[in-house]
């Protein structure tokens, strides 16, 4: 096999918000760099997400460094919407991003990291990875017990009901994703949803109450400013967070019961090829969805970089055991909104700074392939021709 080998100064590992928004900053300080990312698409994580869903943030709120959302201010955008705007966002800035590149490993000979991905070598001085901690879909091992004739799904690969066998769905995680999914599945099948409840945002988020509660009280402030690493009552809601989820967002009990969706305790294990509940009950369903999280799947990390329970460990995004490795997109990496919409620019702009000030970037010698001649980065409006066609309307 034919080995490429290409040398930049900062390799970003992931193409969605996080890496485009430290792509951003990067081509501001005019920096040789590439982005990598292993969907076909830019975009691509948000749209083979489940055909209803829609973001938590108002639109005025869903644009990164530069070019806003276009949309009305108020609007959820539908995650076709989040998509389009994050391959505009590329487009519009010129962002040297390779798709279709899987990461195999990552690792480091000398004072250079290096990055491998399938006969494509990187090397560089600087690695951002710029993902979320949610990349391996989470499924207990008695799944393998569940009778054949059951259809099984992990909410990463759900889309639509067409999905699912006729009868009865069982969704496991009363989290946000199992109670929208179980929203989304109830008008074609009974529908039980098993799991201990988060809590609930006491209002409904589209309403007057929730745009000036939601926007200026919870996003701006609360998320943003108040519950950080640097403040107690952040640290406490960090580790709130880390064992028990965010609370429902947008769907409520009421919700849930007004449907006629049963809600249920937890699901334990596996009798004669049925899911058992906690309180003993066997469920005769025809469906399971899983909605029970996903690991970090960093394993393709080869660095000790890692505490005993698997979390990469950093300060505030900076991983000091690795001079010029960062991670950008982490809950909670340094505030609740460092793995929102909103949130994650302020770290990228950060972490850039801290590349920026490790060394010069006239050091590098641009390989040309990825960093254009042209590094100016202007804001502007993004227009799109979605926005002729209800573009982020409100359901």
């Amino acid at each position: 096999m034919n080995q490429t080998n290409l040398n930049y100064d900062t390799i970003v590992i992931g193409g969605g918000q996080a890496g485009l928004s430290v792509g951003y900053y990067l081509k501001k300080h005019g920096r040789n760099f590439v982005i990598i990312d292993a969907s076909q698409r830019i975009g691509d994580a948000w749209r083979h997400r489940w055909d209803s869903l829609r973001v938590f943030t108002p639109a005025r709120y869903c644009g990164l460094a530069g070019m806003s959302f276009p949309a009305d201010p108020h609007a959820f955008p539908t995650k076709d919407d989040m998509a389009d705007y994050l391959e505009a966002y590329a487009q519009h800035f010129n962002l040297p991003v390779r798709t279709g590149a899987r990461v195999d490993r990552l690792s480091k000979e000398g004072d250079r990291f290096v990055v491998m991905a399938g006969d494509l070598r990187f090397e560089a001085d600087n690695v951002v990875i710029a993902m979320a901690e949610w990349q391996q879909p989470r499924i207990p091992p008695f799944a393998s017990e569940l009778d054949d004739s059951i259809f099984q799904i992990h909410s990463r690969a759900y889309q639509n009901p067409s999905q699912l066998n006729e009868g009865g769905v069982l969704i496991i995680g009363a989290g946000n994703s199992g109670a929208e999914i179980a929203i989304d599945v109830f008008p074609d099948h009974p529908v039980w949803l098993s799991g201990n409840h988060p809590g609930h945002v006491p209002f409904r988020i589209d309403s007057f109450l929730g745009r000036l509660i939601l926007v200026r009280l919870v996003l701006r402030v609360l998320f943003h400013r108040i519950m950080t690493v640097k403040t107690p009552i952040g640290r406490r809601m960090k580790k709130k967070f880390t064992a028990h989820g965010m609370p429902l967002v947008r769907t409520r009990p009421v919700d849930l019961d007004n449907a006629g969706i049963k809600r249920v305790p937890r699901t334990v294990g596996v009798q004669n090829g049925r899911p058992v509940l906690e309180d003993g009950r066997t469920l005769d369903v025809a469906n399971v969805i899983w909605c029970t999280g996903f690991e970090p799947g960093f394993s393709w990390i080869d660095l000790p970089i890692f505490a005993e329970n698997g979390e990469p460990l950093h300060q505030q995004g900076v991983v000091i055991r690795q001079p010029g490795l960062y991670f950008v997109g982490l809950t909670f990496l340094y505030a609740v909104s460092s793995s929102q919409i909103h949130g994650v620019g302020r770290d990228a702009k950060r972490i850039v700074k801290h590349i920026a000030d490790r060394a010069p970037a006239d050091q590098f010698e641009t390989t040309g392939e990825t960093t254009p001649a042209d590094n100016r980065l202007e804001p502007e409006p993004y227009q799109s021709s979605r926005q002729s066609s209800g573009l982020a309307s409100k359901r």
